[in-house]
Parts: C-alpha cells; structure tokens; sequence
C-alpha cells in the first residue's frame, strides 16, 4: 500500500485510483500511452482484399471518395462469457460493446486494486454506450433469433443504451447509484463529472465512469461527402489548416474514482487528481442544433474553473474535444480564448491537442480516451503530440491567445503543480470541462518484510498459470516496482476464485523464478471448494516447542514481537531470568537452550507465548479464526484468543500447571498406534488415557515402570509405540497430588464467556460458557483424557475448514489428517526443528 504526502484537498476533489481502456491499436492504458506518446496514428489503412473480406461491394472500392480507413478496435469477438457466468447464446446476442466495457470495468478495479465487493462500500456506475448497431444490423436481421428470443429479451441482454451501467452493477455485485448517460459525444466524459457529484454527496464511496461503443461492421471505410463532419482521407489533423472533418471508431474506457480524502487514507495508488468539473448545454446559442457554440463552452470552461477554485494561467495543458473540422476547431479555441482571457493576460502558455489525431472520434467513449491520455501525461510529465499540425487553421489566432498546439512531444514543465483541463462536447450542445491535478507526491514507505505472500486467483488453472506469467513479466519489467505493495494487491485486491496459487518470496528474481514454475516446491497450488472455508486455529500441547522457534518472526515481525514482549514482562519476572535467552539462544548455545526448554516450568510459557505471538500475527495478517481447538496445554492459547482470561491470567495459569509437573512424582507417556479401547484392554491398571488423537492413535500415560512394562507387552504383539519425550505423567492419576493447588489458582481468576467458540479437550464437544467459566472444569482439564479425535469430529459441524496450526512443528496438522476421515486442508504455520526454511516464508506460504 502506498502512501501520500499531506494535501489539503478541497471539498470536491476526487483521485483517480484505476483506470483500464480498449482503443484502437491498443488492449491497455499503457499501450494506448506509448502510442500517443510516440505520435502513432491507431487509423488503419485498409488495403482492398481485407474490405472485401469485410463485406465491402466491389462498387465502393472503385469510388474516389470511398476513404479505405478505420480506427480498427481488434478481437471484439472475442469476450470470456464464462468469467462472467453468461451463456454463450446470451454473449452471442450481446452488444460487443456492453461485452467490452464489462472487461474494462474488471480491469479498472484490478488496476484501483479492489474488488468492488459490497463490504468495501457503496460502489457507483456511470456508463455511456453507443448506438445499439449491433442489434440492427446484426440480431434483428436474424428473424429465427427474433422470434425464439423476443425482441423484449434482446434489447435487454445486452443491447440497448439503458442497459450498460446496471449490467456491470450487477454482474459484479455493486450497490452504488448505477446510471446510463447519454450526451452524444460527451457522454462519458459526463459519467465522470456525474461520479464526482455522487461521491461528493456521499452517494457511494468509489466510482466507475466511462463510456463503450462499437461500431458495425469492423474494418470498414466510409463514404466522404461534403459538408459533413467526417474525413475526406482518413486523417483527423485538429487545429491545422487542413483540417477537414474526422474519422469514427470503437473503443471503451474507464476510470475508478474516489474522494480525495479517502484516497489519501486509503494509501491507494493515485494516478491524477480532478479539481473541479461542469456541465452546461448550449441551448439555441448557436447556428444549428448540431452546430457548436462558443458562449456555452466558454461558459462550461469558466464554471470548471470556479469549481475548482483555480487561476487559469495554472492550467498549461488542455486536451480538447478537438474533431479537426474547419468550423468546429476555432469555435472550441475561441471558446477557451474567452473563458481564459478574463483571468490572465498571457499569452501562447498552455499547450493544446486532442488524442482524436491518434485513435479518431470515438463518439461516446471519446471523453474516456481524452481523460485518461491526460492522466498519463500528468504522470509522465510529458506533453504528446497532437498529429497532423503543420500550419494553423486560418480561423485561429494563436498569437493572440493563451494556447498554442503542441505538436511534438515534450518534457511537461511547470510553475507549480501541473494542471490541465479536458473537454468534451456532444452533439447537441452538452459540453463538459474537467479539471485535473497531478497527484501528491508519494511518500516512502515504513519499510517491508524480507518475505512477501503472492496469492493468485482464477478461474481455471490455464487462466492461473496465464496470470502467474503476466505478473512475473510485470514485476520484471518493472525493477523499481515495490514488492510489498503488489502483494498487499493481489491479496486483497483481487476476488477470490477456484484456482489458487500462493508463493513467498523475498526479492523480484525469486519472485519471478517461483511465478514461473521453476521451483514447484515452493509454489502451493490448489482449487478451492464452493464453499469458503471456515478458519480454524489449532494449539499444540507441550512437546512441540523447540529453541528458537519463530526466532526469524520475532526479528522481522513488529506484531509478533511486540506480543512476545508482552508475554515475557509478565513471565520474567515470576521466573526470576529473561526467558527469551532460552527461546532464541545464539547458534552455539541452541542444543544446551533445547534440553534447559524441556523444564516443564520453562516448557509451557514458552510454548504458550509462541502460540499467542502466532495467532496475533495471523489475525494481523487477516486470518481470522471462525473457531478454535487446542491440545492440552494448548487449551489455555484457545482460550485467550477466545477471550475467556486475559494474558495475565492465562500465563499464571501455565506457569503454576509447569510448576506443578516439576513437584510430582516423575512419569512417562507412550503413543500407541492403536483405539481407546483397545489400548485400555492391554495396559497394567496403574496407567491412564492422556489423549485419544485418532481413531487408531491413543497416548497411555504414568508411572515409568509401568510404562516400560506396556511397551513390552505391545512388542510382544508387534504394535508400534512411541515414546513422548517428557518426564511427566500428564493427564494421569499422578496429577491427583496437585490438583488442589490447582484449583485454588482457577478459584482467584475471572473467567468470562468465550467471543470465539472453541472445542473442549474434555468433552470432545463445544464448550459452554458454564464450563469455560468454572474453575473445575479447568481442574478437570488438567486431570482428563485429550479427547482431541472428538474435537476434530465436531469441527466438521462447520462445514468446510481450513485447519491452521498455530504453534511450532507439525504435530496437530499431521493427526487432522490421520482421521478415519482426513482432514485435506490442515497446514502447520512454524516449521520443524529439522527444516531449515525461513520462518517468515513458511508462516506465509
């Protein structure tokens, strides 16, 4: 996530945070940039044979004033309906132009990096769409498809004018105000000044605006004819002597817009700042309905510039409407020279152009590509070239005016922050003028981890790999690029689909190695169910802990160090030494610290600090646990997570319980691969049930001899055991000493109802709040069998989970998955003692 230098922002001014176009010549924003900052022009000369593939007569070849130019706009046959759950007879019956803009729209929030998802806030539409020239040349010429469908049925799939903005709202599940905007020309240029007012007045919280048309057929020219607006071959040269008319073609746009404010504390990443905007019409102030007007787009002008409370000499850029006719261009330059004069006096300062030279007039998404090729000047600091300028248009004094045509491509400078105006104007007189600032400087970030989470999501596995490529090609064309923030992204700015990939990586090489699929180990990939997975966090008992367990998190990590610390002010001092020397020894020291941490006094707190650092971390990280489950000791983690005792108490609890291990009588535990009951038909009397952990997996526990005297008697029948590496009888009669003690500890703690459920070691089942807040039961928690394979039973009454140990090693993830009916999605989060993989990594991954 970015973050921004202070701005006082005024109140209407609105970031531009995404932005996404399909133009002529271009499937991108950046594409679209390149071009119209190297000057290509995106109207493409047709040559005879691909006319006549097209559908062009033979006898419009032969006309001289058949102009074989278009502004090509390619693949518009092409729409992924499944991505969007359409059928492909309703794709096929939809308008490619409504088929476009839900893409761009889908991209644009990709590039705002959100998911528009209804808990982000009241998003809004405000989409223009051209003719529906789809369904007249192409569907209602279809009597069989007509009569099937139903006329009702096809305007509505998809093809008429009123129904591209609350497609989108629907399709993508948004909530904010949807509206069609229809102004002609400057239509969706429109839609955002609309957005504006709609976020200013708190109508949504973010924006989509923009405009989509698409003209039918493809690949076509056009028949010239005097008098009218188009191009007599197939250039469109705004503001020269030689301009005589335009040429029309297909594209779509779309900016995501939000208050500046919120952007700011948002840290979204933003592309320009609009200042101030307005809309006015002509009325019948001019020649012709058609015809512009110079007295209602000086006034537009003017009123942008108030709303944005801006001196004009500030602006020293204007993309405008700029068709290239003779009679239109210096009625928009007069336009400006009267809205410009009454507030500065100088002269031949603000450059002029218009992208129609590049890409031609893309009727209503013409506003769109003139917004966005603005924003990108503003970013790069460089004012493209408006093509086709040799000479004035005899109608326009440039030297007496404040503007000139910036006909090559130049470095953008400045007195002061950069601005510039957009125009836009519709045939029928409504003009729109849109103020833009660059955008605040960013500020340097807080630093980062030495690891980063890609997470990737799709819908199929081709569409996976498709995107683990593209962004390893991002990263790597982009050295500079900040890793922390395109995780932070594609984590959380991205809608989560079926086909998931996850890799950490701790620099953009290894970041790109591992998106590529050169090293399959450390990428996990998967698919996920319909369902969204239930969280649920497992705490491991004593046994798990190890010395420098988390050592790398506690360095790197300000959340998991800062809950360390806070369990050590407590423990230290009751231990009368600095626990965390023990925990994370230097390299020489470690093997000493293991066997000194296997003191069940040090054990425990040790092992209870680690798993309430790692569940801290995880839910800083937005892992948050719908339920919880501990193992023994690891019940007292459970239930400080569930806020059932506060850290204080749950550490005086797990120091008294490793204190009183080290007073009683020394025993032993056995694991054995075999039922409840069929272990209690074998073991001598003096031994107890510690845990049942499986079906065929039960831990025996108590005095040594008589432990040694059950592993004899299970080699005699050849049945596997397992010796647990601790000295105490734990969850056996030889606690009965102690539990007095014991108790009068629970009698002086204030128990509370658990906030997150979790699963009772003693009963298998749900705990109440009867049981979490009585000292017996905690007593009797100490005393009782683990009946862990019965909580793991009863989790299942959630539905799908996803299982994550929260502690060292793998002990609780592996027994999930050894149930008669496996755990699949059960994942350990610190590594083994014996893996040598970065903490931070595998607690990521």
């Amino acid at each position: 996530m970015t973050e921004h230098a202070p701005h006082a922002p005024q109140a209407l001014d609105i970031a531009i945070i995404g932005m996404a176009a399909r133009f002529p010549g271009a499937d991108s924003v950046e594409q679209f940039w390149t071009n119209v900052r190297d000057g290509v022009e995106s109207i493409r000369r047709l040559t005879d044979e691909q006319l006549l593939a097209a559908g062009v007569d033979a006898g419009s070849l032969d006309d001289p004033d058949y102009v074989k130019a278009c502004p090509v706009l390619d693949d518009i046959d092409k729409f992924d309906a499944a991505f969007f759950g359409l059928s492909a007879r309703d794709a096929s019956v939809m308008d490619p132009a409504h088929r476009i803009f839900l893409e761009v729209a889908w991209k644009a929030f990709e590039d705002a990096g959100y998911t528009a998802l209804p808990e982000e806030g009241a998003v809004g539409v405000f989409a223009a769409a051209g003719a529906p020239l789809y369904m007249m040349q192409n569907l209602q010429t279809n009597p069989d498809l007509m009569r099937s469908m139903g006329e009702f049925l096809v305007r509505h799939t998809g093809n008429d004018m009123n129904f591209l903005a609350t497609r989108v709202s629907y399709e993508m599940d948004l909530r904010g105000p949807s509206l069609n905007v229809q102004t002609a020309c400057s239509s969706s240029l429109v839609s955002v000044h609309l957005a504006c007012q709609s976020l200013a007045r708190g109508e949504c919280t973010m924006a989509l605006a923009g405009g989509s048309t698409v003209l039918i057929p493809q690949a076509q020219g056009y028949h010239f004819k005097e008098g009218e607006i188009l191009s007599p071959d197939g250039h469109c040269r705004p503001f020269d002597a030689k301009s005589a008319g335009t040429v029309f073609g297909s594209g779509a746009g779309a900016v995501i817009l939000k208050r500046l404010s919120d952007a700011l504390d948002d840290g979204d990443t933003i592309h320009a700042v609009i200042r101030g905007s307005a809309i006015n019409n002509d009325g019948a102030v001019k020649v012709s309905y058609l015809a512009p007007g110079v007295e209602g787009q000086a006034a537009v002008i003017a009123s942008a510039l108030k709303a944005a409370d801006i001196s004009a000499d500030s602006i020293s850029y204007v993309e405008t409407h700029g068709t290239g006719t003779l009679v239109g261009d210096p009625i928009e330059v007069e336009a400006l020279n009267e809205a410009f004069r009454t507030r500065t006096r100088r002269r031949n300062f603000c450059g002029i152009g218009s992208v129609k030279s590049n890409i031609g007039h893309l009727g209503e998404a013409a506003g769109a590509a003139s917004l966005i090729k603005a924003v990108m000047a503003l970013k790069n600091r460089q004012l493209p070239p408006s093509l086709g300028f040799e000479a004035p248009n005899p109608a326009i004094d440039f030297a007496n005016s404040p503007f000139y045509v910036n006909a090559r491509l130049t470095p953008w400078i400045a007195e002061g922050q950069r601005r510039c105006g957009v125009t836009a104007l519709g045939a029928g007189g409504t003009n729109c003028h849109l103020i833009l600032e660059e955008a605040p400087a960013p500020l340097a970030g807080e630093g980062e981890r030495s690891q980063q989470l890609f997470v990737l999501s799709a819908k199929s596995r081709t569409a996976l790999d498709a995107a683990s490529r593209n962004l390893a090609d991002m990263i790597e064309a982009n050295p500079s690029i900040d890793l922390a923030d395109v995780a932070y992204t594609m984590a959380l700015g991205r809608r989560a689909m079926p086909h998931r990939r996850v890799i950490a990586a701790g620099a953009a090489a290894d970041a790109i190695r591992l998106l590529r699929g050169e090293d399959a180990k450390r990428v996990a990939t998967g698919v996920a169910g319909d369902q969204r997975l239930k969280t649920v966090f497992m705490f491991p008992g004593g046994g798990a802990q190890y010395a420098s367990m988390g050592r790398e998190l506690y360095d790197l990590e300000d959340v998991y160090r800062d809950a360390i610390d806070a369990c050590m002010d407590i423990i230290n001092p009751a231990l009368g030494i600095d626990l965390r020397t023990l925990m994370y020894p230097q390299v020489a020291d470690r093997e000493a610290a293991t066997r000194t941490l296997e003191r069940p006094s040090l054990t425990l707190p040790s092992l209870f600090a680690t798993e309430y650092a790692l569940a801290q971390l995880f839910q800083s990280w937005g892992a948050t646990p719908q339920a919880l489950i501990g193992h023994s000791v690891g019940e007292y983690a459970a239930a400080c997570v569930a806020g059932v005792v506060t850290l204080e108490d749950a550490l005086k609890l797990v120091m008294m319980r490793g204190r009183l291990f080290e007073v009683v009588q020394r025993g032993g535990m056995l694991s054995v691969q075999l039922s409840e009951s069929e272990l209690r038909a074998l073991m001598p009397k003096a031994l107890d049930i510690a845990a049942v952990n499986a079906p065929d997996l039960t831990v025996a526990s108590g005095p040594v001899a008589a432990i040694a005297e059950l592993q004899s008697i299970l080699a005699a029948r050849e049945i596997e055991s397992t010796p647990v590496h601790i000295d105490v009888a734990a969850h056996s009669s030889m606690l009965d000493p102690v539990l007095d003690q014991f108790r009068e500890l629970c009698r002086t703690i204030s128990f509370k109802p658990p906030q997150i459920p979790f699963v009772s070691n003693v009963t298998g089942k749900w705990i109440t709040a009867e049981q979490a807040t009585s000292p017996d039961y905690w007593v009797a928690h100490l005393r009782s069998t683990v009946r862990f394979a019965d909580g793991l039973a009863t989790l299942r009454e959630l539905g799908d989970v996803a299982l994550l140990e929260i502690g060292p090693g793998r002990t609780l993830s592996m027994l999930a998955r050894a149930q008669a009916e496996a755990f699949q999605n059960a994942f350990s989060s610190l590594r083994h003692p014996q893996e040598s993989a970065s903490d931070l990594a595998f607690a990521l991954t």
